[in-house]
């Protein structure tokens, strides 16, 4: 729903300025799916709203559900055709998690990533980017319950798309709107040392994770090319930056994949790595889907690896996880069901480098 458009809209037909606060809670609020689910406007207003701004700018395309019913993943045709994901994950505790994309692919390549085989085709608006959380909003309203948490770890690269991210997050943050509290909200990087200092000037509570996967330098560069961009003492300068002027705690993911990060050597470099400074750390150990390029650990090691991280002194935890048995690693529907936009994204990257 852009309403700025709505706005000028119902200013050009002289309506009484309540009328936009009735389409935001319409909206945001009530979770209505079209116009004419609008009841505060008569038909006419509706129909001629309608005719002049879309109601949704994303249109579901297909939907995956795991077995267990924990984890449900959309593919969404934006209005110029491209597509994107999200991801519902419904948690025991009741907690019902969406994590969306900001991007359509991903300029930052990283070896493990579906989406990384895309390429960029375009930054996300924040409408679009607060559309994939309304959508499942009002799937779970059906249910009887609703969106509790929201995570930017879907396609894409948050802090290369900084002011639509923010401005989404402000979105589903307004008390008069979704009204989503800013400490269930979490932005992922890749390690973006410029769009993290940045973040640290924001005024919200917003939850800051970190994609780390390798404490050790030329490890990390061999599996994300952003580490020769912003090697590891840059990233973690710009993060204890980040702590000193929040004093909020970081989230530090780590993905284990079978015999490249997963030694004990890795273990030692990434307590190294925090160097006895873990008051304000986290680490997330997860269960890598598999790819044709990586093998994921297996849940021995990847437990011994939680535990000797707590022994050499670091807080992790072995995060659940979910859509096993669905496409639901990052990318990965989008990149089966739309190789073109892998197409356009690679040509778009050669296009930026003049070749």
């Amino acid at each position: 729903m852009q309403l700025d458009a709505v706005a000028r809209v119902l200013q050009a037909r002289k309506e009484p300025a309540y009328r936009l606060a009735q389409v935001k809670r319409a909206f945001f609020v009530d979770f209505a799916e079209s116009w004419d689910q609008v009841t505060t406007f008569s038909k006419a207003l509706r129909e001629a709203c309608a005719a002049e701004v879309a109601w949704n700018t994303l249109t579901p395309v297909k939907t995956q559900e795991a077995t267990k019913g924990d984890t449900v993943k959309t593919l969404f045709a934006c209005e110029d055709g491209k597509k994107i994901e999200a991801v519902l994950m419904r948690h025991e505790d009741e907690r019902n998690t969406v994590c969306v994309s900001s991007q359509v692919g991903c300029p930052m390549a990283c070896s493990f990533c579906a989406t990384g085989t895309m390429g960029l085709t375009r930054n996300l608006s924040a409408q679009e980017i607060v559309e994939q959380v309304i959508y499942f909003a009002r799937w779970l309203k059906a249910k009887g319950e609703r969106v509790t948490n929201v995570v930017l770890m879907g396609m894409g690269e948050p802090f290369h798309n900084f002011e639509n991210v923010m401005k989404a997050l402000r979105t589903l943050n307004d008390p008069d709107g979704f009204n989503l509290g800013a400490r269930h909200m979490s932005v992922s990087t890749c390690g973006i040392v410029p769009g993290i200092l940045k973040f640290a000037d924001e005024d919200m509570q917003v939850n800051l994770a970190i994609s780390l996967h390798s404490a050790i330098q030329d490890e990390r560069s061999s599996i994300m090319p952003v580490n020769k961009a912003y090697p590891l003492s840059k990233l973690m300068d710009a993060v204890r930056t980040y702590m000193r002027k929040t004093n909020r705690r970081v989230m530090f993911e780590y993905l284990l994949l079978k015999g490249i990060n997963d030694r004990e050597e890795d273990a030692q470099a990434l307590a190294a790595l925090f160097d006895g400074d873990v008051r304000l750390v986290h680490v997330n150990v997860i269960k890598y889907h598999e790819t044709e390029a990586f093998q994921g650990t297996g849940k021995e090691q990847r437990l011994w690896f939680v535990e000797r991280l707590r022994q050499l002194g670091v807080p992790a935890t072995h995060r659940v996880t979910f859509g096993e048995d669905i496409d639901a690693a990052c990318g990965q529907l989008a990149v089966q069901e739309d190789g073109e936009n892998i197409k356009q994204g690679r040509e778009a990257v050669r296009a930026s480098k003049g070749a």
